[in-house]
């Protein structure tokens, strides 16, 4: 404490010095060292996932929600690509899925998501394709058939309908022959509802699949047989 000449009382003056009797600084308080992004729950020891973690998961969650769930999901790789398509295979084989190529597979990797084990190793995937400004399809969605069931695809389309909301759409399309499925999430099906001529005419120009599917071109009706058109609105 000071006095009121701004002394400080003898009392506390040799706390002041050194080993040497000179008058020294008082060492810094120093708070107890964190790794970047890295802290724990009281009494437990268990770790927490911050803002830095929350790109890997569905959703910000303990570490151990998400052992417990036993997977993970994150960005897309290129590395990602031979899993991606291996996973595909046998739903393109069933003409549930259609085939994609290496090379659009690499082009389109941006748009992917990939669930992983506790091991690191592919257990899903996942797909955004923005179509127009307030329009993406949710695409290539396929769980590896040891996982089935295990809300690996229910993580997957809430990270695909998070970025959606992120980039600013406010409609996800999806063909799928897993009605159900998508009805859990939100998705009804599509009814004709007419769309506006000019982003109609817009849209035709496209060569994209799914745009053509969106819009129940002739064209792609042999790929819809069987095949529900369905929305959510975000």
């Amino acid at each position: 404490m000071l006095t009121h000449r701004g002394r400080r009382p003898k009392s506390l003056r040799p706390l002041l010095r050194g080993r040497n009797g000179r008058a020294g600084r008082c060492p810094p308080v120093r708070e107890p060292r964190r790794q970047r992004g890295y802290a724990r729950k009281a009494g437990t020891g268990r770790r927490l996932l911050t803002t830095n973690d929350t790109d890997h998961m569905s959703s910000p969650t303990t570490l151990d929600t998400a052992l417990d769930l036993g997977f993970t999901v994150r960005r897309a790789r290129t590395s990602d690509v031979p899993f991606i398509q291996e996973l595909v295979e046998p739903l393109v084989n069933q003409r549930i899925l259609l085939g994609k190529d290496s090379v659009v597979l690499y082009g389109a990797i941006q748009e992917f998501r990939i669930a992983e084990d506790a091991h690191g190793t592919p257990i899903g995937c996942g797909a955004l394709h923005v179509m127009w400004q307030d329009l993406a399809e949710v695409r290539t969605l396929a769980v590896a058939s040891g996982w089935m069931h295990q809300g690996v695809g229910h993580a997957l389309v809430e990270r695909l309908a998070t970025d959606a909301r992120a980039l600013g759409l406010s409609r996800l399309f999806c063909l799928t022959f897993e009605v159900e499925f998508f009805a859990r999430h939100g998705f009804e099906s599509m009814t004709e509802e007419p769309i506006d001529p000019a982003i109609y005419a817009e849209l035709l120009r496209s060569t994209d699949e799914g745009v053509a599917e969106f819009l129940d071109l002739a064209r792609v009706k042999p790929n819809t047989l069987g095949n529900t058109r369905m929305l959510k609105l975000l």
